[in-house]
């Protein structure tokens, strides 16, 4: 499973930072980074959780 970002979409509110901050960083100017994108499937409720809760729906899980 891979975990993605559309920075055009990304308003760097950091809520999926703080569900998975090993996953997602969001840097001084906003923007977020993904750090390793391929996720194991046994973080699928973590990543499922940070794509729902992301309030600009910047985020997507691809299988």
């Amino acid at each position: 499973m891979r975990v993605g970002v559309d920075l055009a979409k990304c308003t760097g509110h950091g809520i999926c930072e703080s569900i998975a901050d090993e996953v997602f960083e969001v840097q001084d100017d906003g923007t977020v980074v993904i750090h390793d994108a391929e996720r194991p499937e046994s973080d699928r409720d973590q990543m499922q959780r940070a794509v729902t809760q992301c309030p600009a729906a910047a985020l997507t899980l691809h299988d």
